[in-house]
């Protein structure tokens, strides 16, 4: 390996961190003044905030991610035994989720182009292993029995999935819809329907987001957030994240210990205000990385934007043929690069008592197995992803060299 060679990094976690130092350290300072550090002003500022943001009424703030989809899925009426549908290519969170609420993950392959739930999957598995009871107005699995009560799309890399579809076929089965929006702050997709542009986390009955440090909105630690235009659905939630407290020391329900520390909300309030900047900079490096690797487009599969969407490219995600070539001589040269995800859910030895098979879900698992992440976040300059497609053209190998560093930099010049 040639040690003098600059690293790009996969994911920069210092610089922001670094010219946002002064702003953050004071959150610090003001949480030791007030001795205010779980829930308190700090968080219900940030709970305004961000559910403003999404175009939501409102926002409750809970420790991660996962205890978002978990109290999400609760609150909105999940009940044990029940059957939530969702996606094998996802980060198990996800699935953990439906299971930890007491449900059972059923999945449904993905597009080909975006990787997000197939709206004609999800119909056909609707209509053909599962029967509406227009006595009860509910759906039931027709092996097991069980009713099928939601459906959790995931907004996987920040592109939202087709969500006019998923919550048509949602009313016509009478099922809630609860997004995963995880990986998605800031996302947007145009509904037909509606005739307007909605942000993630604004469609379904509730939402989920992370906020895990290297999320396009990271707190300096674990954090997440529920989503909801639903009053009942919220106050739920809050009483869930406090061990199932509506006051101090009377507990309505059975809850957790999954609150919001008041420390991490106030980072998270000082970020989200650079929050649109830094997704219009890695909206303008994916469309770079796009016209870089364009030479190639026979040997690469890029990101796919459809018209309807927005994405805010938490991850810039490419399709190849040699990845672990690829990957390994990209490393070599000081370039990180990452794979979301290398295993489909439904061949975890987690899940392997849902009884799934190879071929299966032929999408998710041929998907799995080309592609790679290169690196992806605001401040990526110009130079690093000229070398990074450079050396990723190289690798290739499906024009020649000069021709390929020719068009490279026509792009770069762009």
């Amino acid at each position: 390996m040639n040690t003098t060679m600059n690293t790009i990094p996969f994911l920069d976690l210092v610089t922001p961190h670094e010219e946002l130092k002064e702003e953050l350290c004071g959150v610090f300072r003001a949480a030791l003044r007030g001795a205010s550090f779980i829930g308190g002003p700090m968080v219900e500022e940030f709970e305004r905030e961000f559910a403003q943001y999404c175009d939501s009424q409102y926002c409750v703030g809970v420790a991660n991610g996962t205890d978002a989809l978990r109290f999400a899925l609760i609150a909105s009426g999940i009940k044990p035994g029940d059957i939530v549908i969702t996606v094998p290519n996802t980060f198990i969170a996800t699935a953990e989720a439906i299971s930890q609420a007491g449900a059972q993950p059923d999945f449904v392959d993905v597009e080909e182009r975006t990787y997000n739930m197939d709206p004609e999957r999800l119909q056909d598995y609707l209509e053909n292993d599962c029967y509406f009871d227009t006595a009860t107005g509910k759906t039931f699995h027709r092996k097991t029995r069980r009713p099928v009560t939601a459906i959790v799309p995931v907004h996987l890399y920040g592109q939202m999935a087709a969500m006019d579809d998923i919550l048509e076929l949602a009313k016509d089965y009478n099922l809630m819809v609860v997004e995963d929006a995880c990986q998605a702050h800031g996302a947007e997709y145009f509904s037909a329907k509606e005739n307007r542009w909605k942000k993630a986390g604004s469609m379904g009955k509730a939402a989920a987001f992370s906020f895990y440090p290297g999320k396009n909105l990271g707190a300096c630690g674990e954090a997440g957030a529920v989503t909801t235009s639903d009053h009942d659905v919220a106050q739920k939630i809050r009483m869930l994240r406090d061990h199932g407290q509506a006051q101090k020391y009377y507990h309505d329900m059975e809850g957790y210990n999954g609150r919001l520390d008041a420390i991490q909300a106030g980072f998270l309030r000082i970020k989200l205000r650079h929050l649109a900047a830094w997704n219009e900079a890695r909206r303008e490096s994916a469309r770079r990385y796009g016209q870089l690797l364009a030479a190639a487009d026979a040997a690469i599969g890029l990101p796919y934007e459809p018209t309807w969407a927005k994405p805010v490219y938490h991850l810039y995600v490419i399709r190849l043929q040699n990845r672990e070539l690829v990957q390994k001589r990209l490393a070599e040269a000081g370039i990180g690069t990452g794979i979301h995800y290398p295993i489909p859910l439904h061949q975890q030895k987690a899940y392997r008592g849902l009884y799934y098979k190879e071929g299966d879900f032929p999408v998710v698992e041929t998907v799995a197995k080309e592609i790679l992440s290169l690196p992806m976040y605001p401040g990526l300059l110009h130079t690093q992803q000229f070398e990074i497609a450079e050396k990723v053209l190289n690798l290739v190998s499906v024009i020649p060299a000069h021709e390929q560093g020719q068009r490279a930099a026509a792009a770069f010049a762009d």
